[in-house]
């Protein structure tokens, strides 16, 4: 199993005028040695569900989206991760592998809720939508303990993350759109799918890889993750082997050219709008 070559990622994410790395997620049997991981509960199954077993009070106490330990994470320049046990929120615990079917409660709260019990999101127009939309994505079963988000730089000579996610603004995500095709030669290289904010940074770009599909995934549309992406920001996620072919044949694209650094001179405008140069 081939790594990441740094030196490589490092002059990819210079050309693309990206100064905050992407994040690599992978699955693991070794526990991070430090991190932000939400705290631990009982995951809720549809069986429990189906004969009335679960504590809802707690389970909501255990609550903690996946993007907002991934955006602690982004911050601290360290890993989020994610088990069974520490699984934050049971849209999150869904998506990332650890259980399935999803339960009936969910699919009341993501559509219509229930009247005078739940307010529902309303991303979805009614249950039988939402179950349909969950039978269809269908996330295959974690293949380790642990799901793990860490930078691209922390990943170890011979470890390979299974997606990589960028966290970038219009102008970058311009760039990464059309090398997605360039280093693939496909038109539709890039899907944006319906989905919370962890289905399209990791359940769709695995199943589409798991369909023999290589394909990229703008994400970031959910408006209950907003609040954890920076103003203007969206998500693009890769499977390995298209980051792996970016970061080596980035020097043969339109990133070496006069168009190219005339983008990254509103990349470099941005910047100091938001006060990030």
């Amino acid at each position: 199993m081939s790594g990441i070559d740094q030196g490589q990622v490092q002059g990819f994410l210079a050309a693309l005028g990206l100064k905050e790395e992407p994040m690599g997620m992978f699955y693991t049997n070794s526990e991070p040695v430090k991190g932000f991981t939400p705290k631990p509960g009982n995951l809720p199954t549809k069986a429990m569900e189906d004969r009335g077993e679960i504590d809802w009070q707690a389970t909501f106490s255990y609550f903690s989206c996946v993007l907002s330990n991934i955006w602690l994470a982004r911050q601290k320049k360290t890993a989020a991760y994610f088990d069974r046990e520490r699984y934050g929120c049971l849209g999150g615990a869904f998506f990332l592998g650890f259980v399935k079917p999803q339960l009936d409660f969910i699919t009341y709260y993501v559509s219509t809720g229930i009247p005078g019990q739940m307010e529902g999101e309303r991303y979805l127009e009614s249950p039988q939508v939402c179950r349909h939309f969950f039978d269809t994505i269908a996330p295959e079963p974690a293949p380790a303990r642990f799901c793990v988000f860490k930078p691209v730089s922390q990943f170890a000579p011979k470890e390979q993350p299974a997606v990589v996610i960028f966290f970038a603004r219009a102008e970058i995500v311009c760039g990464l759109n059309q090398l997605a095709t360039f280093v693939t030669n496909d038109f539709e290289a890039v899907y944006s799918p319906f989905g919370a904010g962890c289905a399209n940074i990791v359940t769709w770009p695995l199943r589409y890889l798991a369909q023999g599909k290589l394909k990229a995934v703008l994400g970031g549309w959910d408006p209950s993750d907003r609040k954890f992406l920076k103003p203007d920001e969206i998500t693009f996620a890769v499977p390995f082997e298209m980051f792996d072919r970016m970061a080596q044949r980035w020097p043969e694209s339109f990133l070496t050219t006069d168009t190219w650094n005339n983008v990254k001179k509103k990349i470099a405008r941005s910047y100091r709008v938001w006060k990030e140069d």
